[in-house]
C-alpha cells in the first residue's frame, strides 16, 4: 500500500493550492479517504474526509468554506482543492483511509505547504 502526494509550495495567504494523492496497493473504491495535515510540534489532525463513492464530504471547522475534497476512483486518486490559504494552514498534507486503521504503517511522505503572511 503506497499513498503519494503532491502539489504542495509556498504561496501568499489568501492564494490557492490544490493536492492531489494517488493510491496504489488498495481497492481504492471502497474505502472512505482523508486528508490530514502535521504542523511542526503538532500532532497529526483530520482535515476532510469523503466515502468512499463520494457521497458525503465532512471538514475540520478550520477549513470548512475554504477547502473542498474529492476523489477520482478510476484514478485512485484524492484531491484536496484549498482557497484563502492563511499562515495557520502552513503544514505537511497526508492523505490516507480514514479512519487509518490498519493503515498507520502505510504513510507517504506528505507535500509541504507553506504559507506566508
Amino acid at each position: 500500500v503506497q499513498f503519494v502526494e503532491s502539489g504542495g509550495g509556498l504561496v501568499q495567504s489568501g492564494g490557492s493550492l490544490r493536492l492531489s494523492c494517488a493510491a496504489s496497493g488498495i481497492t481504492f473504491h471502497i474505502y472512505h479517504m482523508g486528508w490530514y495535515r502535521q504542523a511542526p510540534g503538532k500532532q497529526r489532525e483530520l482535515v476532510a474526509h469523503i466515502n468512499s463513492d463520494s457521497s458525503r464530504t465532512n471538514y475540520a471547522d478550520f477549513v470548512k468554506g475554504r477547502f473542498t475534497i474529492s476523489r477520482d476512483n478510476a484514478k485512485s486518486t484524492v484531491y484536496l482543492q484549498m482557497n484563502d490559504l492563511n499562515v495557520d494552514d502552513t503544514a505537511v498534507y497526508y492523505c490516507n483511509v480514514n479512519p487509518p486503521y490498519g493503515f498507520n504503517d502505510n504513510w507517504g511522505q506528505g507535500t509541504q505547504v507553506t504559507i506566508s503572511s
